[in-house]
């Protein structure tokens, strides 16, 4: 385990998280708030601890797997404890655990709040809630290699602990290339989201924050009724953006150079519309009764399905009240997730896609033992090592959500309650049912499973793996031998 490495690269990440801290201290400013001084605090340890951990540069270079697992893992962590400290400091969120909850939820963009009353907040911490999710969207080290890369070859591993799907690709040879123009992409799209919005007459606080809300598909609302009081046409923009963000950026990025045919026979893309098409249609036959007119029934339909499937979590109306057909759909969609390459979460389109193909594959042995049949993802045959790493990740991923609701049930919640509390933290929705729709809060819980809900934030985010790697004792088994030594 090269330690040293590790060490540097954390230190890199935390001076980055103290120049993202300047952003509300600037908020705090124009709004003439105190409360800024806290983010001014923990931007200037940032940015010092940030400078000692880089001061002695590694003499070994040397990065493979499981370093970048850990690297990821650990900075994730970091992020997200020295990001909550500025609320413990101007006390808008005085517990510790509750605000590194809000700061996870933030950061891995799942949205799920453990604030009663949002709107009591302060501008700058407002902000920078929001703004969390923006960074933790696209990636932590997406950003950080576009703008200042390693030597050596380590970027791969970094960006592969960190990308959600099965497999990570380059978009062109140099990855600091990709993830500059991955982040582009990302940047471009949430100014034109805060354009629309600012179309619709919405002020430009208010958009800025909803656009990093739906382009990090996190989903933090700024205000307690959510989005349910917004007017159709913003309601609209933000469902048509939560889509845009939940699908594959290569897509963008293909679209752009005018290779329009590599674009379009992206197969997860495909069955991303039809899940929507399909469970928008589905939901608007169903709940039609419960509103006056067809379009509005059609736009909270679509609005839902939208935040759901992508991971958002934005609300426009309380789902909790819909009929029982309409919420099984949106817990389907939980499971889903957006595309992989998005900025979305959950279990991503193409691992469905593939374990249904594989699932296809066997029953077709079965039936004719000496047809040999490959399973094919967009055109091309899947290699052995991804069905299994995907069988694998779904075996974690059940014993993980399994855990989890069992040390939920200690706080005697019902069991949809802890099911859904799970499924949203675990898969980065943020809103479940019943004492934790979209009209409720994760409050209530205690502090043991609120640290549970943190970790499947996590876990879900980085895709499990680098978490199980950091926590596994295998991993610092050779470390403790050669200390003996």
């Amino acid at each position: 385990m090269n330690l040293s490495m590790i060490r540097y690269v954390l230190g890199l990440v935390m001076m980055f998280e103290g120049a993202f801290l300047s952003l509300p201290c600037v908020v705090a400013l124009i709004y003439q708030e105190k409360k800024g001084f806290s983010f001014f605090i923990m931007m200037i340890i940032c940015l010092l601890l940030g400078f000692l951990l880089r001061y002695k540069k590694p003499k070994n270079h040397v990065f493979y797997a499981k370093e970048g697992f850990v690297t990821v893992a650990a900075s994730w962590i970091v992020l997200s404890f020295f990001g909550g400290l500025p609320f413990v400091l101007n006390g808008d969120i005085p517990s510790v655990v509750d605000a590194m909850f809000e700061t996870v939820s933030g950061f891995t963009t799942t949205g799920s709040s453990i604030l009663s009353d949002v709107e009591a907040l302060s501008k700058c911490s407002l902000f920078w809630r929001s703004f969390t999710h923006w960074i933790g969207g696209m990636g932590v080290f997406v950003f950080v290699l576009a703008v200042m890369p390693l030597t050596g070859g380590q970027n791969i591993h970094l960006m592969r602990a960190e990308s959600p799907g099965p497999s990570v690709g380059k978009l062109v040879p140099k990855l600091r290339t990709t993830s500059m123009i991955l982040y582009k992409i990302y940047f471009v799209m949430t100014v034109i989201m805060v354009l629309l919005l600012l179309a619709g007459r919405m002020p430009l606080f208010e958009s800025l924050l909803l656009s990093f809300g739906a382009a990090g598909t996190g989903g933090f609302g700024i205000l307690n009724t959510g989005c349910a009081t917004y007017t159709p046409y913003v309601q609209y923009v933000i469902a048509v953006f939560m889509i845009l963000f939940g699908v594959n950026f290569n897509v963008y990025y293909f679209l752009l150079i005018r290779r329009f045919k590599e674009a379009i026979k992206y197969e997860e893309l495909k069955y991303y519309l039809l899940f929507i098409g399909a469970s928008v249609t589905l939901i608007t036959v169903n709940i039609c009764r419960t509103f006056p007119t067809l379009e509005e029934a059609f736009r909270h339909a679509f609005f839902q399905v939208s935040s759901i499937i992508t991971t958002t979590g934005y609300s426009s109306f309380d789902f909790n009240g819909w009929p029982e057909f309409s919420k099984v759909i949106l817990i389907l969609l939980m499971f889903s997730g957006a595309c992989a390459g998005s900025t979305g979460g959950g279990i991503k389109v193409s691992r469905l896609v593939m374990m249904l193909k594989t699932v296809k594959k066997e029953l077709l042995f079965y039936a004719h033992p000496r047809n040999v049949r490959k399973v094919k993802f967009n055109g091309r045959v899947v290699e052995h090592e991804v069905i299994r790493g995907m069988n694998v990740y779904f075996v974690a991923y059940g014993f993980i959500m399994m855990f989890s609701v069992l040390i939920l049930a200690l706080d005697n919640f019902d069991f949809t309650t802890n099911f859904t509390a799970v499924v949203a933290t675990l898969n980065n929705i943020g809103p479940g049912l019943s004492a934790v729709g979209p009209a409720s809060n994760f409050g209530a819980y205690s502090d043991l499973s609120k640290i549970v809900m943190i970790f499947d934030m996590l876990a879900g985010r980085l895709e499990i793996f680098p978490m199980l790697v950091l926590l596994s004792p295998y991993t610092w088994k050779g470390l403790r031998l050669r200390k003996r030594k």
